[in-house]
């Protein structure tokens, strides 16, 4: 769908999740249709089909970490890329069915991201309940009113949508916690440069060659480009064989990032390009900043360079 605007979004549902709140924050899915999926490979095999034009999925959490079935799927089957990245302030609550009490509740629904970021107040407060891993937020919140289970972690909308009373409310860990969704499309150009942007890939190193995984990196480093994440999945080959998730500053068009990727296939057994997207922006004083890059090796700097010898190449001797 190279060009065309996206108009059939899936999501990991059922509906009430973190993910439709964060699919809602893009204009073009206010005006499209929205369709909820049962995992996240139902989401993006919908995409890869042609059944769906982009799928908003969960990719890492800042306490629970990442997501490894969306990893697994990125790095697996017909290519996909991403073409944008959503970060979500994420609350949590227990909500049960009007009448039930913390004493009487033996089993709590939570998926397994939403668990962990609620370990704490669990192990406080509910002792002795069973934690039930479940597909989503929202399908926890389902289970407590159907009463499979006594209780559920879920999202407000959740509580609210399926009419649980909610027993306590903030009960995550970490205040301050989010989640971290990306739009992912069949592949095609990659929206243009906007100044901060983050490229992501899937590396398979060679394994027989000492020191494979400090070469890639290093391609990085005399470039002057910033990893903000570094990731392992096994391969499933074999033990001791993974797929390294990069993400770094830059974007695909960028002169420095496009001699890092040309250095990557060089010294990589195989390297899928996952995306260049826009960074999350954040409207606070405090939001993070880029980490800028070391003197004579900005953009800048590498613009001249490629001048600088393409002058040379003229018989330009100045």
């Amino acid at each position: 769908m190279p060009g065309t605007p996206p108009t059939r979004f899936v999501y990991l549902g059922p509906e009430g999740t973190f993910t439709e709140q964060a699919l809602r924050t893009i204009p073009a899915a206010e005006r499209g249709s929205r369709t909820p999926t049962r995992s996240v490979p139902e989401a993006l095999d919908a995409v890869r089909a042609g059944d769906a034009d982009a799928a908003v999925v969960p990719l890492e959490n800042s306490i629970g970490g990442a997501v490894p079935v969306t990893l697994d799927e990125l790095a697996e089957g017909a290519p996909l890329v991403i073409t944008r990245e959503i970060v979500l302030p994420v609350q949590f609550l227990l909500a049960a069915r009007p009448g039930t009490g913390l004493p009487g509740i033996r089993s709590v629904a939570a998926h397994p991201q939403a668990s962990a970021q609620c370990r704490g107040w669990l192990r406080d407060n509910l002792p002795d309940a069973v934690v039930v891993d479940v597909l989503s937020n929202a399908a926890a919140a389902i289970s407590a009113a159907e009463g499979q289970h006594d209780a559920a972690i879920c999202a407000p909308i959740g509580a609210s949508r399926h009419r649980l009373a909610v027993l306590a409310d903030k009960i995550a860990d970490h205040p301050d916690a989010v989640t971290r969704f990306v739009l992912v499309t069949r592949p095609g150009p990659p929206p243009p440069p906007s100044g901060d942007d983050v490229t992501s890939l899937a590396v398979y190193i060679a394994h027989d060659r000492v020191g494979a995984l400090l070469a890639v990196l290093t391609e990085f480093a005399v470039r002057g480009v910033n990893l903000t994440r570094i990731e392992s999945r096994p391969t499933g080959e074999a033990l001791g064989r993974y797929v390294f998730f990069l993400d770094c500053t830059g974007h695909v068009a960028d002169v420095r990032m496009g001699e890092a990727l040309q250095g990557l296939r060089r010294v990589c057994a195989d390297v899928r390009f996952l995306g260049s997207y826009p960074r999350h922006r954040w409207n606070t004083p405090t939001a993070e900043r880029p980490v800028p890059p070391p003197a004579g090796l900005s953009d800048t700097d590498y613009a001249d360079a490629v001048a600088w010898l393409a002058r040379l190449r003229a018989g330009e001797l100045c």
